[in-house]
């Protein structure tokens, strides 16, 4: 999956316990690697893209767009996570804002090429999953492309198999997308599976 033009994700900020959780190949970060290299790829084949990072967190996958020519714009609920990624990406355009209540302000002046978000929307229920990604739509240039990465169901019977299967382990306070059920909203939704519990959303 990751070639020269890839990055490792084994940098400063990859967390400890994501890194076990995909190299064992268990739930919930099981394809993390995997996932945010073949976004990295997609918005690599557009040179200086313009992009936009949801609930970026320690900003692994910004930070290696920004060192190879896009424009990050971002929004973390944590200041502390906009400190750590301002130093990484000091030209970066990024906003403290919770993201359940949509878009802040600035963020809601610009179209970009990319919109993405890694393992930050189940922190939406469905119904708010539903309307910030509509949202999302509205700031989208033409041709351009929401890109979710996360633990991703195909149907509602697969989640709750994996869920039997996690018992203590599986996070109740997350929400995650299950593709049947966005596809009833989102028609021309693709999504492309990586492992038994994640996968790349295409919008």
């Amino acid at each position: 999956m990751l070639d020269n033009k890839g990055f490792d994700l084994w940098a400063d900020g990859y967390d400890k316990s994501v890194g076990i959780s995909d190299e064992d190949n268990t739930y919930p970060f099981a394809g993390y690697k995997k996932i945010l290299g073949s976004i990295y790829k997609t918005i690599m084949e557009k040179p200086n893209a313009e992009v936009l990072d949801i609930g970026f967190g320690t900003a692994t996958l910004a930070t290696k767009l920004y060192e190879n020519g896009c424009v990050i714009y971002g929004q973390d609920f944590s200041a502390r996570m906009i400190e750590l990624a301002s130093e990484k990406m000091p030209d970066a355009h990024l906003y403290q804002g919770d993201f359940t209540q949509g878009l802040v302000e600035p963020l809601k002046q610009k179209s970009y090429d990319f919109i993405v978000a890694t393992y930050s929307i189940h922190h939406l229920t469905d119904e708010q999953k539903v309307l910030f990604i509509k949202e999302l739509l509205e700031h989208l240039k033409d041709g351009g492309k929401i890109l979710i990465g996360d633990v991703v169901f195909e149907s509602r019977s697969e989640l709750n198999e994996c869920k039997e299967k996690c018992g203590d382990k599986w996070d109740t306070d997350e929400i995650y997308c299950v593709v049947d059920e966005l596809r009833s909203e989102f028609p021309g939704l693709s999504f492309e599976k990586m492992t038994y519990c994640s996968g790349i959303l295409k919008v």
